[in-house]
């Protein structure tokens, strides 16, 4: 079966980045001048999916806003020949067949993939986190999907996380079949560093068969009290194999602060428009750094005044 159809959850409620997220859905956050679900939504596209559902909650309608028709400013830009932003924005709202399906209140990544179910139907069908920049001359996405493809399960990506960071991410139990590949034995939601299992996570790309969706059910609530999708796939890897992909490519994590940051200066060093302005910026902040440290150890090593006097 080929994946024609994707889910893009965008129902969270970005705590890390209040007080911005209070008026702001984090997948709206702009790297440079476009916002973190647009690459989400270009991967999934390159990745030959042809319907969208996102996932939606209180207080994201700019999501929606933003892959719609815009007549306004299509008439403005119109009228005043800017016919190079006017195709720009033409064609962000003519990306791809997006639906939109609420939920109601954030209850876990689980129940989220849930509320997609009667229109998914019986197909296998990707999942791709709003707030996950990968990077690659081939999708993420597609590396999963060719593997879906190959040998009929569904599949994860994974990828080593540090040691501190272990406690945020499903952490998977994996038998090697080759290089990138792992068949998945078990996966534990947000263990402590000591007690995981590998240290391989799950990011936010899958492939899954339909039949996801009763485990979830089965599986019930989880870590957090909330409905887990890695408590699904623990009941699915009951009766189906699945297999875990250390996909290739540059991953962002734009939902923690820290990787927001080095999303927004990497991609602006990518931009050929930016690059070298900002390089020189960043060439003049270490400098100046590095003065600061100079003159701190020069004063350290100077005679105290009672060494003078004597």
């Amino acid at each position: 079966m080929t994946v024609k159809k994707a889910l893009i959850p965008a129902a969270g409620l970005g705590t890390r980045f209040l007080p911005a997220t209070k008026s702001m859905p984090k997948e709206m956050l702009p790297i440079i001048d476009t916002p973190v679900i647009h690459y989400v939504v270009e991967e999934a596209i390159a990745s030959g999916i042809e319907d969208i559902i996102i996932i939606t909650g209180r207080g994201k309608r700019a999501i929606e806003d933003y892959f719609d028709d815009s007549p306004e400013l299509e008439m403005h830009l119109a009228k005043k020949h800017n016919t190079e932003l006017l195709k720009l924005v033409r064609d962000v709202s003519s990306l791809v067949d997006i639906h939109y399906i609420r939920q109601k209140e954030p209850n876990g990544l689980g129940d989220a993939v849930l509320r997609a179910e009667n229109h998914i139907g019986d197909e296998p069908f990707a999942v791709l986190l709003g707030d996950d920049i990968i990077v690659n001359d081939k999708p993420c996405t597609a590396q999963l999907i060719e593997n879906f493809e190959k040998y009929g399960r569904s599949t994860l990506a994974v990828e080593e996380v540090p040691y501190e960071k272990l406690s945020s991410y499903g952490i998977i139990k994996g038998k090697p079949l080759c290089d990138s590949l792992y068949m998945l034995e078990d996966i534990v939601e947000k263990p402590s560093p000591e007690n995981a299992p590998s240290n391989l996570g799950a990011i936010g790309r899958y492939v899954f068969t339909p039949e996801i969706f009763d485990c979830i059910k089965e599986a019930g609530t989880g870590v957090g009290n909330e409905i887990q999708l890695t408590d699904g796939i623990r009941v699915l890897n009951k009766s189906q194999i699945i297999y875990a992909c250390r996909f290739k490519g540059k991953r962002f994590d734009t939902g923690d602060r820290l990787g927001y940051v080095k999303s927004v200066v990497d991609f602006a060093l990518q931009n050929e428009n930016l690059r070298e302005d900002v390089f020189e910026y960043l060439r003049k902040i270490l400098e100046a750094e590095d003065s600061l440290e100079q003159g701190e150890t020069d004063i350290m090593k100077e005679p105290s005044v009672d060494k003078i006097t004597t």
